[in-house]
């Protein structure tokens, strides 16, 4: 089995191309979702970031954006979240590798913002990195909502530059050309390394 690690820097089209490869048929576990999922139902992670970050509990819940908003302008802060969410995150990736391990998967992919930043690729056989170019990247993720130009620069400061994943890549498509060229793309990729997966 091989396994791919997708990553890409915010508003580089990454979750697209997760999408596209799901309608390829090939399994990919989505380290955000799980994140998600971490922060709306996992007591553990509740208790832990309740003492760590007091201030984004709001009768019982977890408001996102307020930890967003903190962890984005504070370098520790972000670490200390780090910290409490990606251990739970690697353990869900582990089982969903050992589940399609015993399908006899050809390939798998590790959907990992952060792959680079925590030194995911380690655990990959291959990177993907999505990548566009900065006028593109920059109107996508201002027009989300909650989007701000002081919260963008504080992501993009949070992470490894396009140009340094891009340098460090095994595989790179580009999404500036509209989805079309980046399904294709995708499609000969994925082609490729169940080819090459099953000479292994």
């Amino acid at each position: 089995m091989l396994i791919l690690g997708l990553t890409g820097s915010i508003g580089m089209g990454k979750s697209t191309a997760a999408d596209m490869l799901r309608i390829l048929n090939v399994p990919v576990h989505d380290s955000d979702a799980i994140v998600s999922k971490l922060l709306e139902s996992d007591k553990k992670v509740y208790e832990k970031i309740r003492r760590r970050f007091p201030s984004v509990i709001e009768q019982g819940v977890i408001k996102r954006k307020k930890l967003g908003d903190i962890v984005f302008s504070d370098n520790q802060s972000r670490v200390d979240l780090e910290n409490i969410i990606h251990p739970f995150v690697r353990m869900s990736a582990r089982r969903f590798l050992r589940f399609h391990s015993l399908r006899s998967e050809a390939l798998v992919v590790l959907d990992i913002p952060l792959l680079y930043e925590t030194k995911g690729e380690l655990n990959v056989d291959a990177v993907l990195v999505m990548t566009a170019p900065e006028f593109i990247r920059t109107r996508r993720v201002l027009s989300r909502s909650g989007m701000s130009i002081k919260k963008f620069k504080g992501i993009v400061d949070s992470q490894i530059s396009d140009k340094e994943k891009c340098r460090r890549a095994d595989f790179i498509v580009e999404t500036g050309l509209g989805k079309a060229h980046t399904f294709r793309s995708l499609k000969r990729l994925v082609k490729y390394l169940r080819l090459v997966s099953s000479r292994t």
